[in-house]
């Protein structure tokens, strides 16, 4: 009659070579992002594109020296953020 501790030995063995095979999958995955930050940056950076098509577009002075002022403050968002991830 099998020993009760052996049933535990082989679930434990089986348990570390399922551990050992799983280990080469998550090293190749990469590093982890966070899926906030990327959305805050593909957001920065639709924003940047829609601002950059209203200022080719606006002739008004005054206007375009806010959509600048916009980009500019987008600009430092996006850098800020790369910053963060590098």
């Amino acid at each position: 009659m099998p020993d009760a501790a052996e049933g535990l030995v082989d679930a434990e063995a089986r348990i570390q070579e399922r551990l050992d095979d799983l280990q080469p999958r998550k090293k190749a995955r990469g590093p982890v992002k966070d899926p906030d930050r990327e959305h805050a940056a593909e957001s920065c950076r639709l924003a940047k594109a829609e601002l950059e098509r209203q200022l080719k577009a606006t002739r008004h002075p005054i206007r375009r020296q806010q959509i600048e002022a916009a980009i500019a403050e987008l600009d430092r968002r996006i850098a800020e953020n790369q910053a963060v991830t590098a």
